[in-house]
Parts: structure tokens; C-alpha cells; sequence
């Protein structure tokens, strides 16, 4: 029974690399991890937004987390790859660097964002988890997909 118990305080990841930084985020909001390709660009679109692409009969507006997060994205030659989520009812895609596993944590040990930390980063991230000579943050994907439409207008 004590097992049961254990796995109430587990959350689960899918962890990501965005700019040499791990995220994570929430596997309940993760709808499945996806190569982009066939991307079309988005005139006067806010400089966030990669493009829309076609990904099994809907529309998926991509995100460019790297740009999103004030980070450098790596080009590593190949096509991209996202996560997939959604967001008051529409399908996105957060563009990464690479995807890496799912990684289970306790609640309990989900830390408080560094003061020190980036204030774009601490902006879009409920905490961090600390791992083996590195941080893993949270991504709150509500946050990220907040993107101010009056970007466009400028």
C-alpha cells in the first residue's frame, strides 16, 4: 500500500533542452513530441511564432521557446523538433533542441526559482528540481503560451 501512497507525491517530465538549459514539463500537458516539417511562416507575426504547420489534420502554431526564453537555440543541421500542447483549445508547438525522457520527482522537492534568476526565465518557470551537477526547470506552459499580441503591432 505504501507504494500507492509514494506514487501520489511523484510528478512525472518530459524533459527538453532549450539553449544548453533543461526544462521540464508537466507530462499531462505533453500531447506528443513531433519533427516539424513543411513549416510555413506567419507574416506580422510576433517574432515567437516560427510559423503554423499541418501535423495530422490540424493546424499547430509553433513556438520558438529558445527565442520565447531569451535563449540561444542550437542548430544542429537536422529538422526541429516541438512538443505539443494545447492551449485554450488551439495546438501548439514548442520548439527544442532535443527531447530527452520523462523523468519522475517528488513534490516535495520541487525548489523555489533562484533569485538570481533570469527575470524571463523565472517569468514562465513554477520552480526547479536539482539533479546531478545540474537544474531542471519547470515549465509552466500557460505562461509561455502568453504571448502579448501587442509584439505585433510594433
Amino acid at each position: 500500500m505504501s507504494n500507492d501512497n509514494t506514487d501520489l507525491n511523484l510528478n512525472e517530465y518530459v524533459t527538453a533542452m532549450v539553449g544548453g538549459q533543461l526544462f521540464g514539463l508537466p507530462i499531462r500537458r505533453v500531447q506528443d513530441v513531433f519533427i516539424t516539417e513543411r513549416l510555413t511562416r506567419v507574416p506580422l507575426a510576433p517574432p515567437e511564432i516560427a510559423g503554423v504547420l499541418n501535423l495530422r489534420g490540424r493546424i499547430v502554431t509553433l513556438i520558438d521557446l529558445g527565442f520565447r526564453l531569451g535563449l540561444d537555440r542550437r542548430d544542429n543541421g537536422g529538422p526541429a523538433m516541438a512538443i505539443g500542447v494545447e492551449f485554450r483549445g488551439e495546438s501548439y508547438g514548442l520548439l527544442i533542441d532535443s527531447v530527452g525522457e520523462v523523468l519522475k520527482f517528488e513534490a516535495a522537492a520541487l525548489e523555489r526559482n533562484p533569485i538570481n534568476l533570469d527575470p524571463r526565465l523565472a517569468g514562465v518557470s513554477t520552480g526547479i528540481f536539482r539533479m546531478d551537477g545540474q537544474l531542471m526547470m519547470v515549465v509552466d506552459v500557460d505562461r509561455i503560451l502568453d504571448i502579448p499580441t501587442h509584439a505585433a503591432a510594433a
